[in-house]
């Protein structure tokens, strides 16, 4: 069985742009996707939010994570909030273990899980 591409959907609305991702953001898609969400930015002289529909995802490994870093990076630069909605339950924990997660749902609290990497105790 075969894993599917990266297939992005782009719908704007009045002040947000929504980039839908089904499929795998890896090494073989995530240069093609920071293309596109980049381009999605750059092309929307005002937008408030850029959220990321991740919900059909199946995979995102670290080269993926690297492109939705890119993408914040960007995103924040010029004032725009980058969400990520309906992650993946291995994007979550993903996000959580290199605690990432804040960045793409600005101003919620990171709950902290049972599978994190280190715990302490007295």
């Amino acid at each position: 069985m075969s894993v599917p591409p990266l297939c992005l959907t782009v719908e704007r609305g009045e002040g947000t742009t929504w980039l839908r991702l089904a499929g795998v953001l890896d090494h073989d898609t995530s240069e093609a996707f920071g293309v596109r969400a980049t381009a999605c930015v750059d092309a929307d002289p005002r937008p408030a939010e850029l959220r990321l529909d991740c919900a059909k995802l199946r995979l995102c490994d670290s080269m993926g994570l690297a492109a939705l870093l890119m993408i914040h990076r960007r995103t924040a630069a010029r004032g725009i909030t980058l969400v990520l909605d309906d992650p993946p339950p291995s994007m979550e924990r993903m996000l959580r273990i290199t605690g990432t997660r804040q960045l793409f749902a600005p101003g919620t609290a990171e709950s902290r899980g049972p599978d994190e990497v280190s715990r302490t105790t007295d």
